[in-house]
């Protein structure tokens, strides 16, 4: 791979922000990749400086795989899909972000998965990773689903499915729930117990609680009915969203996010049977959205 760009050519940078980590992939005039990099938690409505630091953490380290340096950002037009920015003032407060780049494009991570998956033409796509939502477009008609943050919504994502489990834990634990094995694994993954559980979860983030998620997929696996009915509820809701998406008629839907791999075993069989692979990651939706829209500036 040519890591060597003329220092006078513009670049192009697409930036995927979850709840999670943030993603950046770097390419020449040419459209060849030439720079990858990671970062942080990138959600600007859980916090803006965390999801600024994670941009330019992703961004520097996609430059330095170019062999360029982190001052080279002037010479970037980068696509930012973020999430958190369906929220009109965190749309408006990194909109106003004094950026090092030469042009910057900010969309939703949302519908950056989508522009990616349908290789930037119609269709839908469902988010399941450290939160949950859906986005579909055919035609003039538009349909976004969810995305109303942790913990008011995104059921069926990693971070929902951790505090689910954390319940159930704590129900158990006041003789008011089932016995379920969740209540030794979580202890196992928090290093507590009872209500040391909730001293240990005192401001824990979004991915914090996601990260409790592989527990219940393991619980699930073994048979455990706590588990298997969390499981159950969380992929109900993303085969009823994923119906809702469908009645716009979109031309095709794809699946994207950490667990939507996972998430699909538990959904219904007709809705999986009607998904189609992703043709890109969410990084490149931006991308994409990137290049057309500053093309379109300097016609």
């Amino acid at each position: 791979m040519e890591k060597s760009p003329v220092p006078g050519d513009t670049l192009f940078m697409g930036v995927d922000g979850g709840g999670t980590k943030c993603r950046a992939v770097l390419v020449d005039g040419q459209k060849n990749v030439i720079g990858q990099g990671e970062g942080g938690a990138c959600n600007a409505y859980q916090s803006f400086d965390k999801a600024i630091d994670s941009i330019l953490v992703a961004s520097e380290k996609a430059l330095m795989e170019a062999g360029l340096k982190a001052g080279d950002r002037d010479k970037v037009v980068v696509g930012m899909g973020l999430a958190g920015v369906n929220i009109p003032d965190v749309y408006t407060r990194v909109w106003n972000w004094q950026h090092p780049f030469k042009a910057r494009f900010l969309m939703t991570d949302l519908h950056a998965a989508c522009v990616a998956a349908h290789g930037g033409s119609e269709g839908a796509v469902i988010v399941a990773g450290t939160g949950s939502c859906g986005f579909a477009q055919a035609g003039d008609r538009v349909l976004k689903l969810g995305a109303h943050g942790f913990p008011f919504g995104d059921k069926g994502s990693g971070a929902w499915i951790g505090l689910q489990a954390l319940q159930a834990v704590l129900l158990n634990f006041d003789d008011l729930g089932k016995p379920t094995m969740l209540t030794e694994l979580i202890a196992s993954e928090l290093k507590a117990d009872g209500l040391d559980i909730i001293e240990r979860m005192h401001n824990a983030r979004t991915g914090d609680y996601a990260s409790l998620a592989p527990a219940v997929f393991t619980a699930a696996e073994a048979g455990d009915s706590v588990a298997i009915a969390i499981l159950r509820e969380g992929a109900d809701y993303l085969s009823d969203l994923a119906d809702r998406l469908w009645s716009i008629n979109p031309p095709r839907m794809s699946m994207l996010g950490g667990i939507s791999h996972k998430m699909k075993d538990w959904m219904r069989k007709d809705i999986i049977e009607r998904m189609s692979p992703a043709l890109q990651q969410p990084e490149h939706g931006a991308l994409f959205y990137a290049m057309q829209e500053y093309t379109q500036s300097i016609a």
